[in-house]
């Protein structure tokens, strides 16, 4: 009777003992589960879309090794000096805009200052805009001859629709054989002016309103691949929300453009103007109040956070070419006329930038788009050359200058992306070489000042 009684008394304290074990090991397993769960659903949104990459390690990788070298490197003078024609007549529209701020002009660099090289282009120039006028003096000074001799010189300039429709086709079939996905200004023109980037840096212009909503409706109307039942127009909050159910070719188009858009207003937010009041001097500096404006999902339907993450697709796209265009761009000489300049330029490049980016290279695969579709890839090359044409409607000089900058970055990467030629016979023009270094740099910017000033504001999901 005692052993029974033991017995059960036992048994009574290995179920109670095996029960509170269980009760733990069931709620430690619930909140392991809850974790895992929790930290799966966290990774998905740090992953960049059509991109497998985590936006924490491209933070990581940019902000700790890539940035400062590209600060350096925009410094160089091979690299501070870009070629640009601000004076391009906009083939859309008259604009009528006005900048607020002085600082919207742009500073030309006099041509005493500029590399040795680059002096000499434009002295080029000078003696070419010389040539010019004198030969208008001579024309102005030759006999006036009657109307009736004038006409035995007209040119008939007719065609019939049959001849412009096969001319369209030939131009069609010239164009396919071109890589280059953007207008490039014209560096033997008198109207090109070589700024110093170093003295003319992205901020806030004070340029808004209706010139930029036009500008910026007229870039995004021109992704060709937007919904057929989506407005033509204006309805760009419709396409946006449609942009998921397009290709991969459409997708890639949009988020290029909406990368590049947010990296512009991360930097007109981070260098904005404070004008001083009461006696307190003007001031620049980081807005965060309009960055949240820009950004925040509960002022921008959720669209903000998204707007963001396509900065770090623009940034992995550029980065692919960059290490694509390595051979060719390790064969380049830099050349500026200061020897000690011009290695720097290159040991920063060969064994800095080279070497970082060439770690990250693969989570862009180029190869994805325009399987075995020409027509697909020429359709996407008019429309972004036809967005490099809108950056002369831009009113503000400032503006126009990055924009114009940076819409040639975006279309040199493209060019090396999709160029079908072997790296020894590829050719890239130095205002090509410049605006992908600095176009980079000014993503990289960007992502920086992410993290550093406005991580607080706005979660990228």
């Amino acid at each position: 009777m005692i052993r029974y009684c033991f017995l059960c008394i036992f048994l009574f304290i290995f179920y109670q003992v095996s029960s509170d074990n269980l009760s733990t090991l069931s709620t430690t397993t619930t909140t392991t589960a809850t974790a895992t769960c929790s930290q799966e659903k966290k990774n998905r949104t740090d992953l960049i879309d059509d991109c497998n990459c985590r936006i924490a390690d491209l933070n990581d990788l940019n902000n700790n090794k890539i940035y400062p070298v590209l600060e350096l490197l925009t410094q160089k003078n091979y690299f501070r000096f870009y070629p640009v024609n601000l004076k391009k007549q906009c083939q859309f529209w008259i604009d009528d805009s006005k900048c607020v701020l002085k600082d919207c002009a742009v500073k030309p660099c006099p041509i005493d200052q500029l590399p040795e090289t680059l002096r000499q282009n434009k002295n080029h120039d000078e003696y070419g805009k010389y040539r010019q006028e004198l030969q208008t003096n001579e024309q102005e000074q030759c006999i006036d001859v009657s109307n009736d001799d004038l006409s035995l010189g007209e040119l008939n300039k007719d065609l019939s629709e049959e001849d412009k429709q096969t001319i369209k086709k030939w131009i069609q079939f010239d164009d396919n054989k071109l890589d280059n996905f953007c207008d490039i200004d014209d560096e033997t023109s008198s109207d090109i002016e070589y700024i110093d980037l170093s003295l003319n840096s992205e901020r806030y212009t004070g340029y808004s309103g209706e010139s930029t909503k036009r500008v910026w409706t007229a870039i995004y109307n021109e992704n060709c691949f937007f919904m057929s039942d989506s407005k033509a127009y204006y309805n760009l909050r419709q396409k946006r929300q449609n942009f998921r159910q397009l290709c991969l070719e459409g997708r890639t188009f949009y988020r290029l453009i909406s990368g590049l858009h947010s990296s512009i207003s991360i930097h007109l937010c981070s260098k904005y103007f404070f004008p001083g009041y009461l006696g307190l001097s003007d001031r620049w500096g980081p807005n965060t109040q309009e960055f949240s404006r820009r950004f925040d999902p509960k002022k921008t339907d959720s669209e903000g956070p998204l707007w963001l993450k396509n900065l770090y697709f623009i940034y992995l796209v550029e980065l692919r070419a960059l290490d694509k265009a390595i051979p060719y761009l390790e064969r380049v000489t830099y050349f500026t006329g200061n020897e000690t300049d011009d290695k720097d330029t290159k040991n920063l490049l060969k064994n800095q930038l080279f070497n970082e980016i060439q770690k990250f290279s693969h989570h862009f695969n180029e190869t994805d788009l325009f399987k075995d579709n020409e027509q697909l890839k020429y359709e996407f090359k008019e429309h972004f050359r036809n967005i490099s044409r809108i950056m002369d409607c831009v009113g503000c000089d400032k503006c126009k200058l990055w924009g114009k900058l940076q819409i040639q970055a975006l279309g040199t990467a493209l060019k090396i992306l999709f160029n079908q030629k072997p790296i020894y016979a590829f050719q890239l023009q130095r205002s090509e070489i410049v605006s992908l270094i600095n176009g980079f740099a000014q993503l990289s910017y960007s992502i920086a000042q992410l993290e550093k000033r406005f991580k607080p504001f706005v979660a990228i999901t």
